[in-house]
């Protein structure tokens, strides 16, 4: 079973993303947060898997609920909730080791993929903010990013740079073993030693850095053996 915590400081919402999540079989909703600083506690206390904060809230805001998880709690899975048009919060989530960002008018069966992409140790982006980063980093100093994302990547080994690319691509673990030949288990302990190697938080960030330094796949998209 997933354990979620959900975070929102209107009952209405956190009563429906409940709904929603109990509609799963393996998501088991745990507790229930009106702020962050109750958020940051229960999730210590209760140890679960993910926890779902809003951004606007009172007493401490998601983004600070966050940062704290991650010094306290980095087990913790975190899935930012918020609504359409707060890039720069997409951006500082991310880099901050968020391992989501979904919009709260995203259809449940977003929440639920999210939940569990989240538990599974991947990141996940509904496709409207995935669309808002894409633009926000686009109108950035992209020359310079470039540079640092080539620097960075040459700290890989071939292989590693193939599975970055993949990543880039927003392929999950099995995707990119289907790809390239290989178990779901290796792909993983690709993905952890080019986290380490990148110091990069999450898939997210790698996945910016691989379409900052223009590395693409050279591996054809067909079925595995």
């Amino acid at each position: 079973m997933i354990r979620v915590l959900v975070t929102d400081d209107e009952p209405l919402i956190r009563a429906g993303i409940r709904m929603i999540l109990s509609s799963c079989d393996e998501i088991d909703v745990v507790a229930e947060a009106a702020n962050g600083r109750e958020a940051v506690d229960l999730a210590r206390e209760l140890r679960v898997d993910v926890a779902l904060l809003d951004i606007q809230m009172p007493v401490m805001d998601g983004l600070s609920a966050l940062a704290e998880l991650r010094r306290t709690a980095p087990d913790v899975r975190v899935l930012i909730l918020t609504t359409f048009g707060e890039q720069r919060n997409v951006l500082r989530a991310l880099s901050e080791g968020g391992a989501g960002f979904l919009l709260k008018d995203s259809a449940p069966p977003d929440l639920i993929r999210a939940v569990q992409a989240a538990a599974a140790g991947e990141a996940y982006l509904s496709p409207a903010t995935t669309r808002q980063v894409v633009d926000l980093l686009a109108s950035g100093d992209t020359a310079r990013r470039a540079e640092r994302a080539r620097a960075l990547l040459g700290r890989l080994s071939d292989r590693e740079r193939e599975v970055l690319a993949l990543l880039g691509e927003g392929l999950s673990n099995a995707d990119v073993g289907r790809r390239i030949h290989m178990s779901e288990g290796t792909v993983k302990s690709y993905v952890s030693r080019i986290l380490a190697k990148l110091d990069c938080e999450n898939r997210v960030q790698a996945a910016l850095l691989a379409r900052d330094a223009g590395l693409r796949s050279d591996s054809p998209d067909r079925p595995g053996p």
